[in-house]
């Protein structure tokens, strides 16, 4: 859970402090690639794939939220309900 959030809020810091979109994506991926592993090993690969769609859908649903409400409340808020949802299918 912890990395999930590193992964969407530190991939959102990283762009937008260094100017590199791709840093940033970097740090999500990693994140992702570490999570989804973590997943696959712990509980197995539909899960893993489950939690998979749900971050990248946070990182998806995280731009069109921040036209809304800001960007680093659209972070927090997707990032809670990311990471809420890997802490309910983790248990």
């Amino acid at each position: 859970m912890p990395v999930v959030a590193v992964g969407l809020v530190g991939g959102f810091a990283v762009a937008r402090y260094s100017g590199r979109r791709e840093l940033g994506g970097v740090v999500l991926g990693a994140a992702g690639a570490w999570c989804t592993r973590r997943w696959a090993l712990t509980k197995g690969p539909a899960v893993a794939g489950g939690l998979l769609a749900g971050y990248l859908a946070a990182f998806g649903g995280s731009h069109p939220l921040a036209k809304k409400i800001g960007a680093w409340p659209s972070v927090a808020a997707v990032t809670v309900a990311a990471a809420g949802a890997t802490a309910v299918a983790t248990r």
